[in-house]
């Protein structure tokens, strides 16, 4: 059984940020631990011992991470924000490899675009996501039919979508943070065309 503390993400969950946990544990392969949840990037004052809900959060994680290795080999995850994304870099800072494939669907981008930005070393894939998930998003990028991977455990199927956006060798126009500050548009809410 694979312990979490002894991966990469042993740091994040000793510091309370992996939330709404969905899958957390071992997956079909050896050594590797999967998650798919929510990890917190800024949290609320607590007052006294009152759990509160965090300000805002990397929402619909998908990642996996190998034992004894100091790095998060992929994540893909939704942002509400493209301002988050230096949040981002700051709470992941030491888990991310400058050769690991991270996905971050935001909110507030055009719906058209797609583009790449570098934090601290790092590059990230910066996508749109308008009224779908992430692992709705993921399965069409990487181009995989919800038939190949029915048969699979939770484990299991995470396994074969992360190891199949690993291989993706995706380049997207690579622009600066600041000039995606510059053309991040306001955030829509997400309820707003939701029928009751």
């Amino acid at each position: 059984m694979t312990a979490i503390e002894n991966t990469a993400l042993g740091r994040l969950e000793s510091e309370g940020r992996l939330l709404n946990a969905v899958l957390k544990g071992g997956t079909t392969k050896t050594g590797r631990f999967g998650f798919r949840g929510d990890i917190a990037l800024k949290f609320q004052a607590q007052v006294a011992d009152e759990k509160r809900p965090p300000d805002y959060s990397i929402e619909q994680v998908l990642t996996i991470a190998q034992e004894g290795e100091g790095t998060i080999p992929v994540l893909a995850g939704y942002l509400h924000s493209f301002a988050y994304l230096a949040d981002v870099a700051t709470v992941l800072d030491g888990a991310l490899s400058p050769d690991g494939s991270y996905f971050m669907f935001c909110n507030n981008i055009d719906l058209l675009a797609k583009y790449q930005t570098k934090l601290d070393g790092i590059t990230f894939r910066v996508l749109p996501c308008d009224e779908s998930t992430v692992w709705k998003e993921m399965m069409d990028l990487v181009g995989i039919n919800k038939n190949d991977i029915k048969k699979l455990d939770a484990g299991g199927k995470l396994d074969y979508l992360l190891d199949e956006a690993k291989k993706l060798d995706l380049a997207y126009n690579e622009i600066s943070y600041e000039d995606g500050l510059k053309r991040m548009e306001p955030v829509r809410n997400r309820n707003e065309n939701r029928p009751v």
